[in-house]
């Protein structure tokens, strides 16, 4: 999964090197990571490209899997989601976006994930 990974998210197109499956398995760790000692509390916001919708509800349904509380704010710009993170305190904010790229691309932008990207890379999650 390293090839997908960037400094802040995963990239690639939407439906041959990001899946359903991978969104479902992000969300998984996710929620699993900031719901070691309570229950998560995670947003997902989007942008209004047709593959966001899988996205959203694939990260979600991962999420809600390890007993998160996932909050869907829908489409919105990309700051608001960083916003709402520091506002309404948030463990986790994320972005389905793919902002400046060609329409079949698609990117998961974790806001405030840190190391939990680096590990779901090297473990391969």
């Amino acid at each position: 999964m390293g090839k997908y990974f960037g400094t802040d998210g995963v990239r690639a197109r939407a439906n041959e090197g990001l899946t359903l499956e991978m969104s479902i398995k992000i969300g998984q760790y996710l929620g699993w990571y900031y719901g070691k000692e309570k229950h998560a509390k995670i947003l997902i916001g989007k942008d209004t490209r047709l593959s966001g919708d899988m996205f959203e509800l694939g990260l979600a349904a991962g999420a809600t899997s390890t007993g998160a509380q996932v909050y869907l704010l829908g489409v919105c710009p990309t700051p608001a989601i960083s916003y709402l993170v520091l506002k309404e305190r948030f463990d986790c904010g994320i972005m389905v976006s793919a902002s400046h790229n060609p329409c079949r691309s698609k990117e998961l932008c974790a806001q405030y994930v840190g190391r939990v990207v680096d590990f779901i890379e090297k473990e391969n999650y």
